[in-house]
């Protein structure tokens, strides 16, 4: 089976992601290039748990890369460039590593286990203290634990959570993610939920005020899915669709976004 690599893209207040991790390895000496273009459109925003008529329109571009430095070892990087009204600007790097450390062949499919660690940081000085702002300018320590269990009929479900340790007010958070799809050598596609939890922190018109944006705590409920068609040996294109369903400190609506993705293969 051909591995599929899909476009990964974080942000703390929209977090449109699929996890921090997939639960695919490039192989030694194998990297991938994603470029992601984005539009969320959201309609109502949760001031804390309330929800209240606000609406936003955000665009962004993401830079994805990763590469195999050995079969069971990975390490990727993102960029994304964010405009939210007159706000513009490069966002958070992040960059990430992640190591297969437990591999089991069963009659029915292949369970694998692999931890994960890495960090963003703020790439700009962007402006802190709006609803149109591109992040909270949080450098943020993450770790994770993911199982991937892939069937022979090329179904897979990949389940992962962790801990997202933040140097500056931001809350703390623990994320979880699920993902269930297919993927073989003409389609790869998945559906995922996506959960996270924040200690603690301030909501959105509450006490006190004027508010300091950087305490905020950010819950979310979300769900999407991914279609992903090579189009050649080593390029191939995507789409994807998410919803926010409900949560804390954050908008209401659905997120479009379609890409390229172009494999550099050691052996090709």
């Amino acid at each position: 089976m051909k591995p599929i690599y899909i476009l990964l893209l974080f942000f703390p207040i929209t977090v449109v992601s699929q996890g921090k991790i997939d639960g695919f390895y490039r192989g030694q000496g194998n990297g991938t290039m994603v470029l992601g273009l984005g539009f969320e459109d959201s309609k109502k925003y949760f001031a804390g748990r309330d929800k209240i008529d606000l609406s936003r329109n955000l665009y962004y571009a993401n830079l994805y890369g990763a590469y195999g430095i050995t079969n069971n070892f990975d390490a990727q990087i993102s960029i994304p460039y964010l405009t939210s009204d007159d706000n513009r600007s490069f966002q958070d790097i992040s960059v990430f590593a992640k190591y297969r450390f437990y591999q089991k062949q069963t009659e029915k499919g292949n369970l694998q286990l692999s931890l994960g660690a890495g960090f963003s940081t703020p790439l700009s000085n962007y402006e802190i203290g709006d609803l149109n702002d591109l992040g909270q300018q949080a450098t943020i320590i993450e770790t994770r634990a993911m199982l991937h269990y892939q069937c022979n009929t090329n179904w897979f479900t990949t389940l992962q959570s962790g801990f997202s340790y933040k140097l500056e007010e931001v809350p703390n958070s623990v994320p979880f993610a699920l993902k269930v799809g297919k993927a073989t050598s003409n389609w790869y596609y998945d559906a995922y939920y996506e959960y996270q939890y924040s200690f603690g922190g301030t909501d959105y018109l509450g006490a006190p005020r004027p508010q300091n944006f950087r305490e905020f705590g950010v819950d979310y409920h979300k769900i999407g899915t991914t279609v992903f068609k090579p189009i050649s040996k080593n390029l191939g294109a995507y789409v994807n669709l998410s919803y926010m369903l409900s949560g804390r400190n954050t908008f209401q609506g659905a997120a479009y976004g379609i890409g390229l993705s172009y494999d550099f293969k050691r052996n090709n």
